[in-house]
């Protein structure tokens, strides 16, 4: 066999791969998953809420793949933090993760969420802007807005949010029931 440098072809060729297989990787995490696509056409065919939650959940598994180790090392940390309601935390460790990673949904997403649990809605909905710019297909921050509207009195743009994700995922309860709700506040409302 002959050997390049110190290295067999055969290992020169497998550390080439590992490396190229690595930074593919990396490029396809978060909203750019190359199986998103087909996760979404699956779930607008979803038949039953039951079906629908398991697609979620794989594209919300697709989400959360950090874009490289020091964004996944903040995203553990972030939720770690969450997790104990060390939210003053939690919001430091994402400013730090949007910072290095602007082009990371979830990363926006995961301060909204943070700014939403200590009710700083204007921020939160700043930041669900900022992850929809990325990934107009998210659900999860299409369903936060709609609760920031809600508990704003804005039904009617609650309908819209909650109506956004019915487009996405036709078969969620959650979403059918909270657009019954808002729909519901607005005929109290007048």
């Amino acid at each position: 066999m002959r050997r390049v440098g110190n290295l067999s072809r055969n290992a020169l060729l497998t550390s080439l791969f590992l490396m190229l297989f690595s930074i593919c990787q990396n490029a396809l995490a978060d909203q750019n998953h190359a199986t998103l696509d087909a996760l979404f056409e699956q779930l607008k065919k979803a038949d039953s809420n039951n079906e629908a939650r398991a697609i979620e959940s794989r594209i919300w598994a697709a989400w959360l793949e950090a874009p490289d180790d020091n964004a996944e090392s903040l995203m553990s940390q972030i939720s770690a933090a969450m997790s104990v309601g060390q939210y003053q935390l939690a919001l430091r460790l994402c400013d730090q993760l949007v910072d290095s990673r602007p082009d990371y949904a979830e990363a926006w997403n995961k301060r909204a969420t943070v700014q939403y649990l200590l009710g700083s809605h204007g921020y939160s909905v700043a930041d669900i802007k900022e992850t929809l710019v990325r990934e107009p297909r998210h659900f999860g921050a299409l369903s936060g807005l709609g609760l920031i509207f809600m508990a704003s009195g804005n039904y009617a743009a609650a309908v819209d949010a909650f109506e956004a994700v019915l487009a996405l995922s036709p078969a969620s309860d959650n979403a059918r029931g909270s657009l019954a709700q808002a729909k519901a506040l607005i005929g109290n409302d007048i």
